[in-house]
């Protein structure tokens, strides 16, 4: 640990470290800054031997928040039992609605708890949706493995699925020759991680494919594997077909504790009793790290590091049919540097940022935030006006100190399973997780003896929900003969309509809150961000769930928008 001793930077800090025999560092003392905390995590991680990093660090004027559930729990256990099941999984992300998706051809009680309103509430729902084509993971990493298989595999998942996916392509610009190094880096590891039709271009290519570059490029990457998908679509599309096939999904049920039985499996303590089950999943996101250390297999720390992403406008169309970014030269080491892409709908899209936080719950946008993700796309798109924004939203990437996936079975509590640590890239390599996690409990089970059957009944597809605005005139007048509600127009920004949200309402993963109807129907994605429709939706919601309009959350627990009635 000399080198940690011996670093300049750290001169004023106050550190301890020691290693186990199985390579996991522990860090206790204090530091500086938040941001020495974080450098000294990663210092530690790079060091010859060590697997990964558990950091008990403090910074200097910084409480992390530490919640002290021992009466909820306490009260949790009355309860008594709320479910048993084959396999829990802790998280209704992107990864945990994968994996039960995954598992659920097969013949296993599977269930999901989580702690919000509704799946995708968390890092799923605050990324910018890219379906990376895997040239900028490091070479050998599990992340590099996973991100091309998963990039693969996600042809499958949308045409079982149904969710739209646009496979663009993403163009690297470089500037300079300094900028040229970088470019070739990203090609080499593309070759290295086996990118498909990962190539250089040179100035002539690059401005044949997207002839409105602005200044005076010399060349660049292109991945034409790139896709772009509206990533909450994906996870509620995985949920319901999921719930179709048997998954029990426990919304709105927070775990507290969990006990390990002597003779194998868990008691989860959620908020609403205990759910029994021989298997957990751990894919609770920037929570993971505290769910092992529930189970007693912590050997990792999760820094949450907050990203910021703004979409502008559908009347700003851009230039660009690829998602292109100029090689950054301020970005942070952990980041790819963001820059300009669309989303299937066709909003422009900027950013993320990437700042360093001590709070896992903090998901403020800062002005900071906006001015780096406004000046990565600007630089891309000269003409991008900042009164064009609509939404501006930050999320939370979990990541540990080796910046690497874990994904494994626990070394030391038998049928815990981890998948930590999913940050950028894990959109795109959820499909792989979701295969990597299946194998893992396949292998498991058949040491005991026994093999997993695959269900006679088991449904691979789910229907697609209407889209009424992007049918034909004929189309829509046969559909509103049909049902008179899809001729009630109640989002007027996107073209929702009333017959759409009633679909969504009787979906096998219904939805409960005003956001929930947003990521499933669209409705409050507008220009307006709701200012017309919200009263609409929430009249909807109140009806259909029989339920006092003042009962209606716009995102769960607490986030009421009425609070009483005044006439």
């Amino acid at each position: 640990m000399a080198k940690l001793e011996s670093d300049v930077r750290f001169a004023h800090c106050s550190v301890s470290a020691e290693m186990s025999e199985d390579g996991i560092v522990t860090l206790e003392g204090s530091a500086d800054s938040w941001r020495h905390v974080v450098d000294i995590g990663h210092l530690a991680a790079s060091l010859p031997g060590v697997v990964n990093v558990v950091n008990n660090l403090s910074a200097e004027g910084i409480r992390v928040k530490k919640t002290d559930n021992t009466e909820r729990i306490r009260q949790a256990r009355q309860l008594g039992r709320l479910a048993e099941t084959d396999v829990l999984i802790v998280g209704a992300g992107i990864c945990g609605c994968g994996i039960a998706r995954e598992l659920s051809k097969y013949n296993l009680k599977v269930a999901v708890i989580e702690r919000n309103a509704d799946v995708s509430e968390e890092a799923t729902k605050a990324n910018n949706g890219d379906i990376h084509p895997g040239h900028k993971a490091k070479p050998g990493t599990l992340k590099a493995k996973l991100n091309v298989r998963g990039n693969y595999l996600y042809d499958k998942w949308q045409q079982e699925l149904g969710f739209e996916l646009v496979r663009c392509g993403q163009i690297n610009v470089a500037y300079s020759e300094e900028d040229m190094k970088g470019i070739e880096k990203i090609y080499h590891d593309g070759v290295a991680n086996g990118v498909p039709g990962v190539r250089m271009l040179t100035r002539e290519e690059l401005l044949e494919r997207e002839p409105k570059i602005p200044g005076d490029p010399i060349g660049g990457v292109e991945a034409p594997t790139m896709g772009v998908v509206e990533p909450f679509q994906v996870c509620v599309a995985l949920a319901e077909n999921a719930a179709v096939n048997g998954v029990q999904f426990l919304l709105s049920t927070e775990l507290l504790d969990i006990d390990v039985k002597p003779e194998g499996g868990f008691e989860a303590v959620t908020e609403r009793g205990v759910v029994c089950c021989r298997y957990l999943i751990d894919c609770a996101g920037i929570h993971a790290d505290d769910v092992a250390e529930m189970a007693g297999d912590k050997f990792y720390t999760l820094h949450p590091r907050r990203g910021g992403i703004v979409i502008f406008d559908k009347r700003v169309t851009g230039p660009y049919q690829h998602a292109i970014s100029a090689f950054p030269r301020n970005k942070d080491a952990e980041s790819k540097g963001g820059g300009y892409a669309r989303t299937p709908e066709g909003n422009i899209l900027i950013g993320p940022s990437a700042v360093e936080i001590p709070d896992k719950e903090d998901k403020s946008m800062e002005e900071s935030d906006f001015d780096y993700a406004y000046e990565r796309g600007k630089s891309i798109y000269p003409e991008l006006d900042r009164r064009d924004a609509i939404a501006m939203y930050s999320g939370i990437r979990p990541a540990d100190y080796t910046e690497d996936f874990i994904i494994q079975m626990s070394r030391k509590v038998p049928g815990f399973i981890h998948v930590a640590g999913i940050q950028s890239p894990g959109l795109a390599s959820a499909p792989a997780i979701a295969e990597m996690v299946e194998g893992i409990l396949k292998e498991d089970l058949q040491a005991h003896g026994q093999q997993l059957q695959e269900r006679a009944d088991y449904q691979p597809n789910r229907k697609p929900q209407v889209q009424f605005r992007r049918l034909s005139h004929e189309a829509q007048e046969a559909l509103i003969k049909e049902n008179p509600k899809y001729g009630h127009i109640i989002c007027r920004c996107e073209q929702i309509t009333e017959g759409e949200i009633l679909d969504v309402l009787h979906s096998p993963v219904v939805p409960t809150t005003v956001d929930a109807i947003k990521r499933r129907t669209r409705a409050g994605m507008g220009r307006c961000q709701g200012g017309f429709c919200q009263p609409r939706v929430v009249e909807i919601l109140a009806r259909e769930l029989d339920k006092d309009w003042t009962q209606i959350n716009l995102k769960g627990r607490g986030a009421y928008i009425l609070e009483r009635r005044s006439r």
